[in-house]
């Protein structure tokens, strides 16, 4: 059981830690998805001892693999995002467009008959694209988040940033680092991060700040979500097919919020067999869902 829900948050990691889909997309996939937030729930629920118990266990094996495959994913990708940043955003764009078939297969029985909802996958793609066109600083590339840089105006952003990407990051539908591409901090973050890994501490300030946001955030929307998932079920796949619609753009857009912006991927830069690769790799997370819930029992 330790090493099926290792893997779940392994995977988790992979997909928060790449503008994409979410960590919440890949749960959905895997089909854990309500046992995660139902967990998450429980502890700031006055639920009883031993069922916040059973959701703390249940959320430290998944935090383990969570860890693991995050650290190793900024290793990684601190060191080609910038460099390799158009076949990374293709690999994106295929994890974002054969995700969406699947979620629509998954939730047949939330979309089928209720196609007036799809206002919301509209108003969905709409946030994304208009988040994405008037962002804070992407228009002037990415910030420097070290403390020599960090202000109190730069601080707030990161806080506010932290909360909102975390809200992203546990519902499925647009990533939290897609979130912080737009912002123009995703490179900033995953190179803070790895800046630390490595001993130096001088990120750390902002990462303390990143963290209490993404604490706040985690408090303050994982009930709503739970329950707008429990009453507005329908209404809420849709908005997360638009989310997941709209970040298409923000990927395509994300070379210009690099430190040293880049233009927009187009058919030119983007790469096909990258984009394959994305589609395959979210392929096999679906075939595999049977076989970690048998091994789950």
């Amino acid at each position: 059981m330790f090493i099926i829900n290792f893997i779940r948050g392994f995977f988790m990691a992979l997909a928060d830690s790449v503008p994409g889909v979410s960590g919440g997309t890949i749960a959905f996939i895997l089909g854990f998805y309500d046992d995660f937030i139902g967990s998450l729930n429980s502890l700031i629920s006055k639920n009883s001892t031993d069922d916040k118990k059973r959701s703390l266990i249940f959320l430290i094996k998944l935090g383990i693999g969570w860890i693991v495959g995050m650290v190793l994913s900024v290793l990684i990708l601190s060191s080609i995002f910038d460099e390799h940043i158009y076949s990374i955003s293709s690999l994106f764009t295929g994890f974002i467009i054969v995700a969406i078939p699947l979620i629509m297969k998954e939730e047949k029985d939330s979309l089928v008959g209720k196609y007036k909802n799809i206002i919301f996958t509209i108003i969905g793609a709409l946030i994304v694209v208009l988040i994405t066109y008037f962002n804070p600083s992407g228009s002037n590339g990415g910030l420097n988040l070290s403390l020599g840089h960090l202000n109190f105006s730069i601080g707030i952003f990161v806080f506010v940033a932290g909360m909102i990407a975390i809200s992203a990051m546990v519902l499925p539908g647009i990533s939290g680092s897609t979130l912080l591409l737009i912002f123009g901090l995703y490179t900033g973050i995953i190179s803070a991060i790895k800046e630390v890994l490595s001993l130096n501490f001088s990120y750390l300030p902002v990462l303390i700040i990143f963290g209490l946001g993404v604490i706040v955030g985690i408090l303050s929307t994982i009930k709503i979500i739970k329950f707008l998932l429990n009453k507005y079920r329908s209404a809420m796949i849709y908005l997360i097919l638009g989310l997941m619609l709209g970040s298409i753009y923000a990927v395509f857009m994300g070379p210009t919020t690099l430190e040293i912006p880049k233009p927009a991927m187009d058919l030119s830069s983007f790469s096909w067999i990258f984009f394959i690769i994305g589609g395959v790799v979210i392929i096999v997370l679906e075939k595999s869902k049977d076989f970690l819930e048998k091994k789950s029992k």
